[in-house]
């Protein structure tokens, strides 16, 4: 879907465009990202996992809330339109992986795709990097944890079951908004949550571990709905169920109040309101370190009194541990090598 160009002030920019007409259409561009790493480690203590690698940078599902668009400023880029449509692709990805995984210092430890951006949307038909990045997973059997919103998941069944043959993978389908017109309108790229929901199926039946995020809720907004997710995301399959709260830095701020004023304008005032008073009247970003996940309030508490009642309700389980040891395995290892190679046939 096109839209005319927009994105806030830059935190890195000290001028901004003033169109004098309408802005032109936010066009996709697709460049080349030449990192020479794939790996990202995480020590932020609001993050559950250490590593993750991120194949593409910007993401053309353009949720409306999206924490990443902050990120697309370290790009010399806006977390608006630009994000949606200028996108960078590592087409190293693969190679950088098993790189990584070559290193004498690496033990094994698991990693998450994507950190960031979803490394199931759209352009990956094309180049296909998560594909390459789960084959060097299931190689060196590392295990792998995976958020996506895109049923382009079930694609790769079998490296997933190559990977759960060895409880190496988790996949968690992030399913926050329920009901497609809602979600249309905050989600405009994003596949529609009947897909996720079937997507979640397929991976159940196929045998690899699914479970499903709530994630974020946002007050006003979908908060009513987590019991009929919960419910849906149950019936198809998932084992768990987490949620967080919904995270909105400066940036990303001002793209989510002009989308919610654009789609919602009678209930934006009530649902920023509330979002406030989650966020204790303080900044929308969540406060200091280890905070930012959290809620707080009255209201908030009775949404985490809801989800926690309906996950215990439908029978969801804690997602399982981490295996410990760990299946990772270099090529070969194992392998009993003879002292001489062998001869000509005779």
């Amino acid at each position: 879907m096109s839209r005319p160009v927009s994105n806030p002030l830059g935190r890195f920019r000290s001028t901004e465009i003033d169109w004098d007409e309408a802005p032109p259409p936010a066009r996709l561009e697709i460049r080349q990202d030449h990192s020479r790493s794939i790996l990202a480690r995480n020590d932020s203590p609001d993050i559950p996992f250490t590593w993750s690698v991120n194949p593409y940078r910007g993401c053309t599902h353009a949720c409306a809330y999206c924490y990443a668009r902050a990120f697309h400023e370290y790009l010399d880029m806006g977390a608006g339109t630009d994000f949606e449509r200028r996108l960078r692709v590592k087409l190293d990805a693969p190679a950088l992986l098993q790189a990584a995984f070559d290193k004498a210092s690496w033990t094994g430890e698991g990693v998450v795709l994507s950190g960031v951006t979803d490394p199931y949307q759209p352009i990956e038909r094309r180049y296909a990097l998560t594909r390459g990045l789960l084959e060097v997973c299931a190689r060196y059997r590392n295990p792998v944890g995976i958020i996506t919103r895109s049923p382009l998941v079930t694609r790769d069944i079998d490296l997933l079951q190559a990977l759960a043959a060895h409880d190496a993978v988790r996949v968690n389908l992030s399913i926050p908004i329920a009901d497609e017109e809602l979600c249309r309108l905050i989600e405009p790229g994003a596949p529609a949550p009947s897909r996720r929901f079937a997507a979640i199926a397929a991976l159940a039946d196929a045998g690899i571990p699914v479970g499903v995020s709530i994630s974020p809720v946002i007050p006003g907004l979908n908060d009513a709905g987590i019991p009929a997710a919960l419910q849906a995301a149950r019936d198809a399959g998932a084992a768990w169920a987490w949620m967080i709260p919904v995270r909105l830095s400066p940036s990303v701020e001002q793209v989510f109040t002009e989308r919610l004023r654009e789609a919602l304008p009678l209930r934006a005032d009530s649902i920023l309101a509330r979002i406030r008073r989650m966020r204790g009247e303080g900044p929308l970003s969540g406060g200091p370190p280890g905070q930012r996940m959290k809620g707080q309030g009255e209201a908030w508490a009775a949404t985490r009194r809801l989800f926690d009642t309906f996950v215990r309700r439908l029978g969801f389980q804690d997602p399982p541990p981490r295996p410990d040891p760990g299946p990772f395995r270099r090529p070969g290892q194992g392998v009993q090598v003879g002292l001489f190679p062998p001869g000509p046939a005779r």
